[in-house]
């Protein structure tokens, strides 16, 4: 193995300083461009220079150039296609060793101009056609003004990207005015896109019309961009139905925009897309919205259009089960009723979804049987939105009503509620290894090395083990990864490079299978790219959540790890010493940082070790508390080291850590003794597990200046006795935590364990008795007789009856000390 590994760092002619490792990515400028385009972007960050792709999420966005400008600066040339996804597009860069952070750049319908400054005055504007993207700054207390020429009757829409870029924490507000300044229409925070507004206006005369930027408290900076789309698009709020079911053709009523409602036909797709996310745009002859409206796809639930009136229960919409009814608050205090018919034992969910969609309702949502009250009810159980499980009491008619929280209404406050059956589902992820940060959740495999991440996984409506199998993998490379358990909800996974996999990228995903082939279960995976964090609490602005990963062939490195497999268990309440062994090119001799991926329950180690400089190995500290569940762990450690620029991150293979039950228990004996005297601390041990030759036993914890000696036992030992020597000046008082470690030698290797529990009581001397007759004299001591051979050794006293014993003592010696005068 070692030959091979160093074959493929010499067949590259791989050293240090040509490798620039932990690449970075921190900003994509601008921040978009039109489709049908080819645009140049900056792509800007660290350790860059040895740059070789950029990997873009989704299709439609092609690198037709990509130059290095030094190692903090890319140039791409993007051509972007007519028909590319509007909105936000994810992307990556690889270089030889690495993979960046995930960043975006966004993808518009129309042309793009850049602000010019001064245009802070509204006297002193920018003036611009309809129909662009402005790309600007909200800079501190900097008011942004453009100017757009608009006829009677037409249409004037605008929308901001400014949170959504996933810069900074910037709340921006816009307005558009006339020409005496007054503001026609505002828009600051909305329930569709968050911090960032939208708005449109029927132009009430022929002239000039301003739309107006800014920072909502005045308070931008430099890295306050946005993209701000003047046109005479149609913005809509709101779209009714607001889901379908795959394949089905709709026809959808847009709400919300200055022009009044529109109706536009749709053909949804087949297949489910892969992050289950849909969006639907509004068209007409004025454009295409910028942003899209979320939009609900199912395979099960069947649109179902409410009826006015539907205020009570007897005017309720009729459906049937499984169904989805939609519709619209669309005045303070509105209630709306649906029914169905429904037999006793059956189970659902009911999903009201009205915020999740954008909608600015806050949803109350109650069932009752047809002529009676409500049984159950819910309001915010999903944020704003309400959700609730029901199991029908009886066969009826059944009554579903959905409100405003507030009592609120209007012509935008549409809902769907989904009546749904009960699915068991699993929903994987990518968990981040350190908070507020992306490290780690792209994979780089170099050549002829390994790679670990772990694999999260929710469980819903089900118990059991679960299979986790990667989906998509590159040429040459493979996984290995255990079954995760009914009680576990993570599981290792580690990938490994041939030595000539090719380099490059895949899109990598996860599914899970249950271990019971005869219990099916949907399954989904994600990974959250998060972005911006801002008050309260560091809370989550900003993040996008794509269905998979990239995986990234990179180049070899100059060194490998492994875990040499122990042949012993690690038991309940033990200790073990793993070895982790590098293997390292020639003339690579940085320290490696060996650091746990996970660890399993009841199970801890070192946070990290360091194998030194120049040398190949070091020991691992690992223990077990008696929670951990006692069976074969598949166990991975990261190794990294500085390798160019920044540090390279490898793995160890999957290796097998056995945790087991102890071979034996210890009933340890409490020992008392004054100070200058020797005493025995008595050990019983109980064998559980059999082993073969003897053990070694020590007894850890003593005070200071109490020695004693290590001893022997066997599987047959009844009792071990320490002997203990206590210095006069060894502290009085009760000392505890004092156990025994007893190291089994099973197949060459040792078995650690501490076990057992005892405390020893150190006591002062009595004072000696006044006027006690001086000691006699000595004499030289005749030697000693020779103990009798038959005779019986001396029984040793038990804890109680050494208490009773040095209570007599005592008491004796207070009856001897004179009467105090």
């Amino acid at each position: 193995m070692i030959r091979t590994f160093l074959a493929v760092l010499s067949m590259l002619g791989l050293c240090g300083p040509a490798l620039a490792a932990s690449p970075s990515l921190g900003s994509v400028q601008p921040r978009g461009a039109q489709r049908g385009t080819e645009a140049s972007f900056v792509l800007g960050g660290n350790n860059l220079q040895d740059a070789q792709e950029v990997v873009f999420y989704s299709l439609g966005l092609t690198v037709t150039k990509l130059e290095v400008v030094n190692n903090t600066q890319l140039k791409a040339t993007v051509k972007i296609a007519a028909d590319a996804r509007l909105g936000e597009h994810a992307l990556r860069v690889r270089t030889a060793t690495g993979v960046t952070e995930l960043r975006t750049l966004w993808v518009g319908a129309l042309p793009v101009v850049q602000e010019k400054e001064p245009n802070n005055e509204f006297t002193a504007t920018q003036k611009v056609p309809l129909n662009v993207t402005v790309h600007g700054v909200a800079a501190n207390e900097d008011v942004d003004y453009y100017a757009v020429e608009a006829k009677k009757g037409q249409r004037i829409s605008v929308e901001i990207e400014g949170m959504r870029l996933g810069t900074t924490f910037f709340d921006p507000y816009i307005a558009i005015l006339d020409s005496k300044r007054f503001e026609l229409a505002t828009s600051d925070d909305t329930p569709l896109y968050k911090q960032d507004g939208c708005l449109s206006i029927v132009a009430p005369a022929d002239g000039t019309y301003t739309v107006m930027v800014r920072e909502t408290s005045y308070q931008g900076n430099g890295a306050c961009q946005y993209r701000l789309h003047i046109g005479t698009f149609p913005r809509p709020t709101a779209v009714l139905p607001a889901g379908g079911m795959l394949g089905e053709e709709l026809e959808l009523r847009f709400l919300g925009d200055a022009t009044g409602e529109i109706k536009q036909k749709i053909k949804l797709p087949t297949v489910m897309p892969p992050d289950g996310k849909f969006e639907v745009f509004c068209q007409d002859a004025g454009g295409i919205s910028p942003s899209g409206l979320p939009f609900r796809l199912t395979d099960t639930a069947a649109n179902v259009m409410e009826v006015e009136p539907n205020d009570t229960p007897q005017q309720a919409t009729p459906g049937t089960l499984f169904c989805a009814f939609n519709g619209v608050i669309d005045k303070p205090g509105d209630i709306d009723h649906f029914k169905f018919k429904a037999t006793k034992g059956q189970s659902f969910d009911v999903h009201c979804y009205a915020r999740r969609l954008g909608s600015p309702l806050d949803s109350l949502m109650y069932m009752g049987l047809v002529g009676q009250g409500a049984f159950v009810g819910n309001d915010d159980a999903v944020g704003p939105d309400s959700y609730f499980r029901v199991t029908i009491p009886q066969d009826g008619e059944y009554w579903i009503s959905v409100t405003d929280h507030l009592k609120k209404g209007g012509p935008t406050y549409t809902y769907r509620v989904e009546v749904t059956p009960v699915q068991p589902h699993l929903t994987l992820s990518a968990p981040p290894f350190a908070q507020f940060t992306q490290e780690r959740q792209a994979y780089a495999v170099p050549r002829g090395n390994r790679y670990a991440t772990f694999v999260s996984a929710t469980r819903a409506d089900f118990g059991g083990d679960v299979n986790v199998k990667p989906e998509g993998l590159p040429a040459k490379v493979t996984a290995a990864t255990d079954l995760m358990k009914a009680d576990m909800s993570l599981v290792p996974m580690v990938f490994e490079a041939a030595p000539d996999a090719p380099l490059g990228t895949a899109r990598v995903s996860f599914t899970g299978t249950h271990a019971d082939p005869n219990q099916k279960i949907k399954s989904a995976f994600d990974v959250r790219s998060d972005f911006v964090y801002s008050a309260p609490g560091q809370s989550l602005y900003v993040a996008k959540t794509e269905p998979f990963t990239v995986l990234a062939v990179t180049e070899a490195v100059p060194f490998k790890i492994s875990i040499v497999e122990p042949k012993v268990p690690l038991v309940h309440g033990g200790s073990m010493n793993l070895k982790i062994v590098a293997e390292r090119a020639a003339g690579f001799k940085a320290p490696i940082t060996i650091v746990p991926l996970y660890n399993p329950p009841g199970v801890g180690s070192a946070s990290s070790v360091v194998i030194p400089e120049g040398q190949t190995e070091v020991l691992f500290p690992m223990n077990a508390n008696g929670g951990a569940p006692a069976r074969g762990w598949k166990y991975t450690v990261l190794g990294t080291a500085p390798v160019g620029n920044g540090p390279v991150w490898v793995s160890s293979q999957l290796a097998t850590i056995q945790i087991a039950a102890p071979y034996l228990s210890l009933n340890m004996e409490r020992g008392a003794v004054e100070q200058g005297k020797d005493t025995q601390m008595f050990v019983k041990p109980a064998i559980a597990k059999p082993f073969a030759g003897e053990a070694v036993i020590r007894l850890v914890g003593l005070p200071p200046k109490v020695t004693t000696q290590e001893l022997k036992l066997t599987k047959d030992t009844k009792e071990v006795a320490f002997p203990l020597k206590v210095e006069p000046t060894a502290p009085a008082g009760t000392h505890k935590n004092i156990f025994c470690q007893v190291v089994i030698t099973e197949n060459g290797e040792p078995v650690v364990h501490n076990l057992g529990s005892s405390e020893l009581r150190i006591d002062v001397p009595l004072p000696p008795k006044k006027d006690a007759p001086p000691p006699a004299k000595t004499t030289a001591a005749a030697t000693p007789p020779a103990p009798d051979p038959m005779a019986p050794p001396m029984k040793r006293l038990s804890r109680l009856e050494q208490l009773r014993l040095e209570q007599e003592e005592r008491e004796k010696a207070a009856k001897t000390q004179p009467p105090k005068k």
